[in-house]
């Protein structure tokens, strides 16, 4: 990666940090707050996403109307339209997570800096899960040879 791809990344990861946190992303009792919709439910987040919806939403269509992003020689865009199995469940399983921890993987990584040891446990368990499922899928995609 040249210099300048690695201060583009840098750049982005901090503005996402920032956002993440003055949204209260990095909050999981702001989080599962807005998850309880029996208890004491919390609609701030809802802005919060609806700003990022309101940005992303035009600036998408602006820029994947150019042949190639700024720095990369092309678009790597997922291709799949299917809803299948697999996407059901690892949608299910993400879900799960983060309605019992209150984080999603990008604000859990983020708030690893606070050092609290739910967080460690959430980002190790996040970790793990990554694995089985890149396991699974190796597993599940390598050719089968019959004896």
């Amino acid at each position: 990666m040249s210099r300048r791809s690695i201060l583009a990344a840098v750049v982005a990861g901090a503005l996402f940090a920032i956002g993440l946190a003055v949204g209260g992303m990095t909050d999981p009792a702001k989080v599962t707050g807005f998850l309880d919709f029996t208890g004491h439910w919390d609609p701030s987040l809802a802005f919060v996403m609806g700003g990022a919806i309101a940005v992303y939403a035009p600036l998408h269509r602006f820029v994947t109307r150019r042949r190639a992003p700024l720095d990369a020689p092309s678009f790597d865009l997922p291709d799949a339209r299917r809803i299948d199995r697999r996407l059901v469940v690892g949608a299910a399983i993400f879900g799960i997570g983060w309605g019992i921890g209150g984080y999603c993987p990008g604000p859990s990584l983020v708030s690893l800096v606070s050092a609290e040891p739910a967080t460690w446990v959430f980002v190790a368990a996040m970790a793990v899960g990554l694995a089985l499922g890149e396991w699974s899928r190796e597993a599940t995609s390598a050719p089968r040879t019959d004896p």
